[in-house]
């Protein structure tokens, strides 16, 4: 679901005063055809919850899972996503771009 980054961001602060884990994803970097820009969040909750977008489709749910570690050993990730012909219908960017994603979780 796609949300506004102010949106995003108060939803992680709201889950976190309800005593929920949270994690946040951001687009750190991109390159060629990337579907959402540098700066582009999602938030996720302990129990796969999210609201945002870093990417769409795949990579998403991609990111989902890898937040979910994140939340439970609390070490952040950068995730790097793009084509390999193994993989760009799997977990890559049938786009032909890059993508370079930050999740930590919120403290």
């Amino acid at each position: 679901m796609l949300a506004a980054d102010d949106d995003i961001l108060a939803k992680a602060q709201a889950w976190k005063a309800e005593g929920r884990d949270v994690a946040l994803a951001t687009v750190i970097e991109t390159w060629g055809s990337a579907p959402r820009p540098a700066g582009s969040h999602l938030v996720i909750d302990g129990e796969g919850n999210f609201l945002g977008s870093v990417s769409g489709g795949c990579v998403e749910g991609a990111v989902v899972t890898e937040a979910m570690d994140v939340i439970a050993d609390a070490k952040p990730k950068l995730l790097e996503f793009g084509v390999a012909d193994e993989t760009a219908w799997r977990v890559g960017l049938s786009c032909g771009g890059r993508i370079k994603v930050y999740v930590e979780k919120v403290a």
